[in-house]
């Protein structure tokens, strides 16, 4: 019997539990799916390094390391392995196309997975490419690529494919924010090919794997090789980083806007179940009359929140699973980013005891609803649920308060009667607002800062990028001929922390540099320069030490002020005043207004980047944000839709007697229609009054959170705001209108002798 029940009671209640299953598969879902998306990450980025024996720490050196330099390192205690590696961008001739040429000399760090191809054999010749590349430029096992370095050209077969690692994120350098596989990939070589190549061994790096802290590292290093040199972690590397500051941001968003679609859907099932247990007084009462123990009747009643639980929370899974999926799959959002050995889906360890707990909750809410109206006798249960009696308000002691339309003053009374339901629709609306906002800004102020890049900031064609043998003289005559500005990037130690040294040339105006403001700064020779990531290191004014390393040299200088950096932490100083306190600097990198294919071969040019190249990767990125921003602008229109519709739907039930005794008094429906309708206009308006300014923090918590690195600027256009109010007040409308036309359906006589 009571199962028969069950069933016409969710017939009955069907747009309540649809919508409350809706609701936690929502919830469930999109929380479930940017977790699952950070922890696979994770773990398979995790499992990608430990099976290509990722390096733990980087030595430098620009004259290279000796064969006694290597056993000195591996000599050091806590040393568990380590290996002279060369790593060098190359060009492939007569194409604008380059790879990263690595070569690790022990094959005991920084190696490669090999996926199709010979196996590695540290005598044979030829190179293993990197899959993606080869795929993406139609090469082949057996295929040959004739490269370009330092003036020299030397051709290559194809022996293997790879994947790697190192090259997990596969870009030229910092400057490149998204993999592009058409122009660049990366390979590796034998020591015995790259001797035979060169002529000679070089080796500017050794790679070690060591669970030492970097500041011990450092320190038994420079004891070791008796000299102080740059050494750099893990995390400081491009794909290790890459891959923690996605880990990073997929916490943060999973703890943020999917844990308000959460939290959202959790009160309004509260609230949902207590109006649903209201209704059905009656029929508790009728079953306390027919004999049905109370202990039965709860288990009857608390099956609802039971099954609405199980039903969401299966759907959730499902839906998280699903979103996952199309973000982590090598064809996927994350595929153009990551290029990795395994695709597998994990979910984070609390995410199964959450769901637990989610079902558990909800069916503790559907208990609780139901004791309360099982006090009393059966006579007392059998009464109809009223609710309390009100005393007058501020508002209606007020003078002005009859000469208010009859619509305002019953619709205020109804809002101040029912607190939770107009409460829930103010969450409602202002959750969805600043889902919209939040969303659409992050795209917005993505696009400024794409626009004061590429149009304030970086006024070059091409950036020629350096070999490290190239000498100063050598690397000025070329910047002349290029009629080019020039860079010199270099390590520093500053306060602890290693950050770029960066000193310009710039006087022609090709890189250009601008303040927190975006407004255009002119570099003086007075002092350096501190990007706005460094702001607390000193004020303007302040002295600063910088400890360069290859020297044991400090260097005391000014704070002259801050800009906003491209990419990296960093210190910026004009080639005058680097002259004027005699810092040593080695030019990297010139910037030239020509073409990559008008500048002719030079033995020190290690690689063009053109501009254009480097801004088409941030609109790959831009274009996967957009994605999510999709996402989940889709997600707080459905999320507003069935928040507002559920309890409008409540609403309605909740006043039928009183829309019947308008109808009896002479109003007609779209009268009545009105004053459903504008009852929602004015929770919308105060739920949106509130939803944006929360939402423009949300926003501005996300770009300190998530893209600190890129010293965001927040950014939100007036389309936002007008897209934002127009989907939520079009949302409220359309929800309005639906529940205002059941007002034509009301059974007058059924909801007018309801009370007797």
């Amino acid at each position: 019997m009571l199962t028969r029940k069950l069933l016409r009671t969710a017939w009955k209640y069907r747009a309540q539990f649809l919508s409350m299953i809706v609701m936690v598969a929502l919830g469930v879902g999109i929380f479930l799916g940017f977790n699952i998306e950070w922890k696979s990450i994770e773990a398979d980025t995790g499992a990608f390094f430990e099976a290509t024996n990722y390096a733990d720490y980087r030595v430098y050196s620009e004259t290279g390391f000796s064969a006694d330099d290597l056993n000195a390192v591996l000599d050091i205690p806590g040393v568990d392995a380590a290996s002279r590696v060369f790593s060098v961008n190359v060009d492939i001739a007569g194409e604008k196309k380059a790879l990263n040429l690595t070569v690790s000399e022990n094959y005991t760090v920084t190696t490669m997975a090999v996926v199709s191809g010979a196996a590695y054999d540290p005598d044979s010749a030829g190179l293993w490419l990197s899959r993606k590349f080869a795929e993406a430029n139609g090469v082949g096992v057996g295929d040959t690529i004739e490269l370009t370095y330092g003036g020299a050209s030397f051709t290559e077969e194809v022996v293997g494919l790879a994947k790697s690692g190192e090259h997990m994120i596969c870009v030229a350098d910092a400057n490149q924010l998204m993999p592009d596989h058409t122009t660049f990939g990366f390979a590796f070589m034998t020591p015995a090919e790259l001797e035979k190549v060169l002529g000679f061994a070089f080796y500017p790096q050794i790679n070690i794997r060591s669970a030492l802290e970097k500041d011990e590292m450092e320190q038994r290093i420079a004891g070791a090789l008796g000299r102080t040199l740059l050494v750099t972690s893990k995390s400081e590397q491009y794909s290790y980083a890459g891959a923690q500051s996605e880990v990073e941001e997929g916490q943060t968003m999973g703890s943020v806007l999917p844990v308000l679609f959460l939290l959202i859907a959790m009160l309004t099932m509260v609230t949902t179940m207590h109006r649903i247990a209201a209704s059905e007084k009656t029929q508790i009462g009728t079953l306390k009359a027919l004999g049905f123990r109370d202990r039965k009747i709860l288990a009857h009643y608390t099956s609802y929140g039971l099954f609405i639980g199980a039903a969401g929370t299966a759907l959730g899974v499902l839906l998280g699973y699903g979103i996952a999926a199309i973000i982590m799959n090598e064809n996927g959002m994350m595929g153009a980013y990551f290029d990795l050995l395994e695709w597998k889906l994990v979910m984070p360890g609390f995410c199964p005891p959450l769901i637990a707990a989610i079902v558990l909750f909800l069916t503790l809410i559907s208990y609780l609803s139901v004791k309360a109206m099982l006090r009393g006798t059966a006579a007392d249960a059998l009464r109809p649920y009223t609710p309390k009696a009100m005393k007058k308000s501020v508002l209606e002691k007020l003078p002005l308060w009859h000469r208010l339309r009859f619509g305002t003053r019953w619709n205020l009374r109804d809002i101040l009667r029912h607190k939770s339901r107009s409460a829930m629709t103010l969450i409602g609306v202002a959750g969805c607002m600043v889902l919209m906002v939040g969303g659409l800004g992050m795209s917005d102020t993505m696009k400024a800062y794409l626009d004061v890049l590429g149009e304030d900031i970086l006024h070059y064609t091409t950036r020629v990028n350096l070999s490290e043998s190239a000498a100063n003289g050598e690397a000025l005559r070329l910047a002349e001929e290029l009629d080019g500005d020039w860079l010199a990037s270099s390590g520093v130690s500053l306060a602890g922390k290693t950050v770029a040294l960066e000193v310009y040339s710039a006087d022609r105006g090709l890189i250009r540099f601008v303040d927190g403001s975006n407004r255009l700064l002119s570099l003086g020779d007075d002092g350096v320069y501190l990007c706005q990531r460094l702001r607390d290191v000193a004020s303007v004014g302040e002295t600063i030490i910088l400890s360069p390393y290859g020297v044991e040299e400090q260097y005391e200088v000014k704070v002259a002020g801050y800009y906003r950096s491209v990419i990296t932490e960093s210190v910026v100083m004009t080639a005058g005043y680097a002259e004027k306190i005699g810092i040593p600097y080695r030019v990297s990198a010139i910037f030239t207004d020509k073409a990559a294919g008008d500048i002719g071969a030079s033995p020190i040019i290690a690689g063009k980047q053109d501009k254009q190249g480097m801004m088409d990767s941030y609109d790959s990125f831009v274009g996967i944000m957009n994605v999510m921003v999709a996402v989940l602008v889709a997600a707080a229109a459905a999320l507003g839709v069935v928040v507002l519709y559920n309890l409008g739907v409540m609403s309605y039930l909740e006043r039928s007697r009183e829309l019947a005794t308008l109808k009896v008094l002479g109003f007609r429906d779209r009268q009545i229609g009105r004053l459903l309708i504008s009852q929602n206009v004015w929770l919308t308006v105060i739920g949106a009054l509130i939803g944006l300014p929360a939402g423009v923090w949300v926003l501005w918590y996300l770009c300190k959170a998530l893209a600190s690195e890129y010293e965001l600027a927040v950014c939100i256009g007036v389309p936002t705001y007008v897209i934002s109010l127009l989907l939520t007040f079009g949302v409220s409308l359309f929800v309005g209108w639906m529940v205002a036309r059941k007002n034509r359906r009301i059974d007058m006589v059924e909801a007018l002798k309801g009370a007797e």
